[in-house]
């Protein structure tokens, strides 16, 4: 209906200028290689006299201000199989990257030694505010609505990245971290409080393809993070970066409070029949018209065996996501040895793979369920399959490419459009079985998952101390290894019906529950019936 499609479309421009973090990252390790590339250009002295005014951005106070030098034949470090770099022009045989500097106002002047340990653990700092505030942006959601939940949290994200700059000139690396910290806490809740407002507007049998717009949408954040900024640093100015993606958000929250509604009954501009069409065939929206939603049922949620395979198989999701989303520019700059405008170009075509791909597979999935090919269980354990063996296997292929950057660069773009798959698969899962529930138990899968974004990028730091090809190799099968095992894990415990517990006066307590009846906003005789009496068996 054409008021579906305004609410997915609000959606879907919500997450073209979402995942600022994610742009970040990569406008970062853009920036990096940039600087990399004019450090060979101009030299800086390492005392105090040094003419060369750097800005002290976070991108370099992570590698840029690293005091670095080529290695050499005979060194420790040194890497026989390096491509070659052909941006680089040095005067001899060996180029010796001075480490850069930032002078403040009172002419003290700073030096930073940062090891690759040390920027994954930088880059990994947006992750710990993202996963404490999952869960009650989660809980939020469902009682008041994911709209200003998911606003006022975005909101904030935008006005810290506007003000990147000064506050990172400012402090050093450890307002770097806590300013990171802080866009996690408040772009926590984003897929919460998106997952709770879909399964208010999504008939069961059009999940995959909303679930294709609306997260698919990250990715045109994600080229736009690649590749305008790419373009944009190429100039020199890295600021610019930073206030034109928060302006954006700005702009984004505007419209989005405008336009978007948390539920179709609070949506003024709907026909009448539409809600009614709606509420008669969204489980959610039926369930909330009979009484209101209950407290969550968390010890039955916490013992949901379905719940913690979707949860493990997030895990591996995002270890791979966040390995492409995170080093995927740092690997075309330091093996493959891309300038910055090609890197940038590059690192955005996987995204745009990815998204066009999502669409595909949302419509094949709601195709083929729709048409009783297979049920939705099967489906959610089929694309879950494509989205994690495929890339894992792709990334794989790309590291034995060696120098040839052409077949390296197909298999990345490949890798990330079966990764287009994952939104027709586990990513949808927790509105199947959780439809009532569904931005906690998203906040909960969300949360323990972007662990990952914690501990990847530093151990990929730690596998990669010297970023040489034979080391990223390893890192890349550890990627794999966890994509195929927790894949695994799905495939043996998921499930595409809702559970009893999002439920219980529809389905009633199985057969063997000993913990007691679930916590009920009201009363119900029926309800504590039910459990005495599944108690007794």
């Amino acid at each position: 209906m054409e008021t579906q499609n305004h609410a997915k479309l609000c959606n879907r421009n919500q997450f073209g200028i979402d995942s600022l973090s994610k742009k970040i990252n990569n406008i970062l390790l853009l920036d990096i290689y940039h600087n990399r590339e004019n450090s060979t250009r101009t030299r800086c002295s390492q005392d105090g006299d040094s003419p060369c005014q750097n800005y002290f951005s976070y991108p370099k106070a992570i590698t840029q201000m690293v005091k670095k030098t080529v290695a050499v034949e005979g060194d420790a470090h040194f890497d026989p199989n390096a491509c070659p770099d052909l941006n680089v022009v040095s005067n001899s045989s060996v180029t010796v990257l001075q480490s850069y500097t930032y002078k403040r106002q009172n002419n003290d002047m700073v030096k930073f030694e940062w090891s690759e340990a040390t920027q994954g653990l930088i880059l990994s700092a947006f992750y710990y505010g993202y996963v404490i505030t999952h869960v009650p942006g989660g809980i939020l959601a469902e009682r008041f609505g994911g709209k200003w939940v998911l606003a006022l949290g975005l909101l904030s994200t935008a006005l810290c990245t506007i003000a990147t700059p000064v506050i990172v000139k400012i402090g050093g690396a450890t307002a770097l971290f806590t300013l990171r910290v802080i866009e996690g806490l408040g772009e926590g809740p984003t897929m919460p409080a998106l997952m709770t407002m879909i399964s208010r507007w999504s008939p069961k049998e059009e999940r995959a393809r909303m679930g294709a717009i609306v997260f698919g949408g990250a990715q045109i954040g994600n080229i736009a993070g690649s590749y305008i900024s790419g373009l944009i640093m190429h100039e020199g100015s890295w600021e610019n970066v930073f206030y034109m993606f928060g302006g954006l958000g700005i702009v984004w929250f505007i419209l989005w409070i405008l336009l978007c509604f948390s539920t179709p009954n609070s949506h003024p501009y709907i026909s009448d029949s539409e809600k009614e069409f709606l509420n008669k065939n969204v489980d959610s929206l039926i369930h909330s018209k009979k009484q209101n939603l209950d407290p969550v049922p968390w010890k039955a949620l916490l013992r949901s065996v379905p719940l913690w395979s979707l949860i493990i198989a997030a895990i591996g999701h995002d270890w791979g996501y966040f390995t492409m989303v995170t080093d995927l520019p740092k690997y075309m700059t330091d093996v493959l040895k891309f300038n910055v405008k090609s890197a940038g170009l590059l690192s955005a075509v996987p995204y745009l793979a990815m998204w066009i791909a999502s669409f595909f597979f949302g419509l094949l999935c709601d195709f083929c369920v729709k048409k009783g090919y297979h049920n939705i269980k099967n489906a959610r354990k089929i694309y879950t399959t494509i989205a994690a063996t495929g890339p894992g296997i792709c990334i794989i292929l790309a590291s034995y490419s060696g120098c040839d950057t052409t077949l390296a660069v197909f298999w990345f773009i490949f890798a990330m459009t079966l990764m287009g798959a994952y939104y027709s698969g586990m990513k949808i899962n927790a509105l199947d079985i959780t439809p009532n529930y569904a931005g906690t138990t998203t906040a909960l899968v969300n949360g323990i998952a972007a662990v990952s974004g914690i501990i990847s990028p530093y151990l990929i730091g730690l596998l990669t101390p010297d970023s040489t090809l034979k080391q990223w190799r390893i890192a890349f099968w550890v990627c794999l290894v966890i994509l195929v095992v927790t894949n695994i894990i799905y495939i043996i415990f998921a499930k595409g019906e809702q559970l009893w517990w999002d439920d219980v006066k529809k389905h009633g307590y199985p057969a063997g529950w000993k913990h007691g009846p679930l916590p009920t906003k009201s009363k119900d005789s029926e309800n504590e019936k039910s459990s005495e009496n599944s108690n007794k068996q």
